[in-house]
């Protein structure tokens, strides 16, 4: 199993125990964490899941590709620790990962 916290803008701290496999948007939606949606269903086509890692966790799950560089580059909440939920998948490498939330989802 995968532990992951999801820290929310107001600092409210929702832990999880996940499957490996599942993308962080599915884990977050499936365990009603604020702050992710997942409008799209996790085809990558809005920023309804965008979230913030953590420098030491940016490495950790993987280079985003340029679709979803773009994608972000859209989102009024981009940073550049920005990654789309749904394009991280939960693995025993992740195992203690920390996502953070924006205050809002805007397109």
């Amino acid at each position: 199993m995968v532990h992951v916290t999801f820290i929310a803008f107001d600092g409210a701290r929702q832990e999880l125990t996940c499957a490996p496999g599942q993308s962080v948007m599915q884990a977050a939606v499936s365990n009603g964490v604020c702050g992710i949606d997942g409008d799209c269903g996790g085809s990558m086509a809005c920023c309804s899941c965008l979230v913030y890692l953590d420098p030491d966790w940016l490495v950790r799950a993987g280079t985003p590709s340029d679709f979803e560089l773009g994608m972000l580059e859209l989102s009024t909440n981009f940073q550049p620790n920005s990654r789309l939920s749904c394009q991280i998948k939960l693995s025993l490498a992740l195992d203690g990962l920390i996502v953070r939330t924006p205050s809002s989802q805007k397109p």
